[in-house]
């Protein structure tokens, strides 16, 4: 292995990653954003704010003939008491597309989060080194996927070769805006996430703008979708509505159509694929809020139940059955003006068969397998023939 005075170190800037919507500045190097600066002044609550800064689909990109790489990263740990550890995330590193390497940080900030009284704190912990060897010793082209479930300041980054901007891949961008099911929660690693599955499927460059929790309609979602470049956008609405018991039907659909609409003025004729969710048994025809199962975390499961009582929907409560209709018939309302505009029905992606077999572990969230079951038919159907996403189509 080369010794540490052959290495070259390279500054970490936009110009080498990709997926993220901004680059922060911080005393210890730089964070990577899924949400912009305007949009991050306007969040208005602490589970956003993390979501956002957790890298799901972000990955440094560029080209050389390094064997050795090394990336100095401050990963933040979360701590959930009474609630089973959180495996450390995973960074892979890929040559030509193709896995070369797994590495985590062991330790890092930690920011402990009190289920029970919404309550958290912090407290920081030192930069750690991840160490990547053994690469082909010839030009080619590098992808470092950071942890999609765990925020990461970059550093530093070091090479025992010269780094150089990566070439344009002549793939499409693909935008996709979701839940914490497409941020990927319950993934295993940074390119098992459904939609980065998809990309790969879909032969796609990812933009995943899927927050945890936080897929609530925000006109600040919009306007960032908006605003930024892309050749396919797909957004994926209304898990989060109900299990936040955030609004009404009444609010719903000039929510949907405002949210569109913002996304049209800045991609009057991009495809745009609306999906609708996914099944989940608890939330079909109950609505929200959503809450933990403390019995189940006393026995270190964690699982999640719906509290809503489901006689409120002649009340005009939201549950994902009501969603699913409204969406439909909302997105065949624009569509006979906005051609380009299309309906993916979510149980297409995951159903009652689906379910049957691969039970969502904790009640709303898929397992490993799962990610790929949903990613595999969502390019079947998004980017194969005949579908919005398809070569022929744009």
């Amino acid at each position: 292995m080369n010794t540490r005075h052959e290495w070259t170190a390279t500054p970490i800037t936009r110009d080498i990653l990709r997926g993220a919507l901004d680059l922060e500045r911080t005393g210890r190097g730089v964070l990577p954003h899924r949400l912009p600066a305007h949009a991050r002044e306007q969040i208005p609550d602490g589970q956003l704010a993390m979501a956002e800064s957790q890298p799901s689909g972000v990955r440094l990109a560029f080209r050389s003939r390094a064997t050795a790489v090394e990336l100095d990263v401050v990963a933040t740990k979360r701590v959930y008491p009474g609630a089973p550890p959180r495996p450390d995330g995973v960074y892979e590193l890929l040559v030509d597309g193709h896995l070369a390497g797994r590495a985590s940080a062991p330790d890092g900030d930690t920011l402990t989060i009190d289920l029970a009284s919404g309550t958290a704190h912090s407290r920081p912990g030192p930069v750690e080194t991840l160490r990547f060897t053994g690469l082909p010793d010839d030009e080619k082209g590098i992808e470092i996927w950071l942890p999609h479930d765990e925020t990461t300041e970059l550093v530093a980054l070091r090479t025992d070769a010269p780094v150089h901007a990566p070439r344009p891949s002549g793939r499409p961008v693909w935008l996709h805006h979701g839940s914490s099911i497409s941020h990927g929660s319950n993934a295993a690693t940074p390119t098992g996430t459904w939609p980065a599955l998809a990309a790969a499927l879909g032969g796609a460059e990812l933009i995943n703008l899927g927050f945890g929790g936080s897929a609530l309609l925000d006109p600040f979602t919009a306007r960032a979708v908006r605003d930024s470049a892309a050749d396919l956008i797909s957004v994926k609405i209304g898990i989060n509505l109900v299990n936040a018991d955030l609004m009404r039907l009444r609010a719903f659909g000039p929510a949907v159509h405002g949210f569109l609409d913002t996304i049209r003025e800045g991609h009057p004729t991009t495809p745009l694929l609306v999906v609708s969710p996914i099944l989940c048994p608890i939330h079909e025809n109950t609505p929200g809020p959503c809450a933990p199962d403390f019995s189940a975390m006393s026995e270190g499961r964690l699982r999640f139940v719906a509290t809503g009582d489901p006689a409120e929907t002649a009340a005009g409560k939201l549950t994902l059955t009501v969603i699913r209709d409204e969406l439909a018939r909302l997105v065949g309302q624009r569509a006979a003006t906005d051609p380009h505009l299309h309906h993916l029905d979510g149980l297409g992606l995951y159903g009652e068969a689906d379910h049957a077999e691969l039970p969502l572990p904790d009640g709303l969230h898929p397992d490993p397998a799962t990610h790929r079951r949903i990613a595999e038919r969502f390019a079947g159907l998004a980017f194969g023939d005949g579908g919005p996403f398809a070569t022929e189509n744009h």
